[in-house]
């Protein structure tokens, strides 16, 4: 990123408050992130790694799809809630979950990763299909669908096996994408102020559909994530940002700078 485009978006969220663009391991060891003032209290953001998110918010701490060595997560609180989008690798590991899921937390998942878990750990889990819903602490948390359209990618995420979700704070909803395209259902989301959307190819979509959704749907703010990968389909978040248009505020997150 050039230091023209970190220095206008750093003057940017300062002016709304919000911190951004420290180098990860610095706002890790800060205990630091992007930090979004709710109805419902401060929610804060930590990027971890390629799709693996901590979230700080009022209703508990909730890790998105942990995976990697658990050292990685030692900077920040242990887990109140883990959601588990789908079996992939970089999205569920069983080793990593185990070392990071303490006696009192609670797992969400997908039936396909929920039917994968050792005994203790789904002793810990609960799972919903796409179209349900659950809660935690109060906190609704609804499974959207994600998945491939295109016909050559629906063998990565086939429909009706894998979840988004989408956390029902007070006044302040989150959307988390899992691994998808832009699907119908993403396109009709509404009232979402905060979204994580996914790009990389050829598992998922394109920076252009991407960020053609996020103008649909209109988040107050969207972080784009997942968006390197292994084969070299590497999708560029300043692009994303262009294409989306000055009606939704990207976010730009550190997962790649660990």
């Amino acid at each position: 990123m050039s230091q023209t485009r970190r220095h206008f978006l750093a003057t940017s969220a300062a002016a709304a408050g919000i911190v951004t663009l420290l180098p990860f391991a610095a706002r890790a060891a800060a205990h630091s992130g992007d930090t979004f003032d709710t109805s419902a209290g401060p929610i804060t953001v930590h990027p971890v790694d390629h799709a693996s998110i901590v979230l700080e918010t009022p209703a508990g701490v909730i890790y998105v799809d942990p995976v990697g060595e658990p050292a990685q997560y030692s900077d920040f609180p242990a887990a109140d809630l883990i959601l588990i989008t789908h079996e992939h690798g970089d999205h569920y590991n069983a080793d990593t979950l185990a070392a990071l899921a303490g006696d009192d937390v609670q797992i969400i998942t997908n039936p396909a990763v929920f039917d994968l878990l050792p005994e203790a750990l789904a002793a810990k889990a609960s799972k919903i299909a796409n179209g349900e819903n659950t809660e935690f602490n109060g906190l609704p948390v609804n499974a959207i669908p994600a998945y491939n359209t295109t016909e050559e990618r629906k063998k990565f995420h086939p429909e009706g096996r894998d979840n988004g979700y989408i956390l029902g704070f007070e006044g302040f909803r989150v959307y988390i994408s899992g691994d998808t395209e832009d699907t119908p259902e993403m396109r009709s989301l509404t009232d979402i102020s905060l979204a994580f959307v996914c790009m990389n190819l050829p598992f998922t979509m394109d920076s252009n559909a991407a960020a053609s959704a996020v103008a649909e749907f209109k988040p107050t703010y969207v972080y784009p994530y997942h968006f390197r990968g292994k084969d070299g389909g590497t999708q560029d978040p300043e692009e994303f940002a262009k294409r989306v248009g000055t009606d939704v505020e990207v976010k730009i997150g550190g997962w790649y700078e660990s």
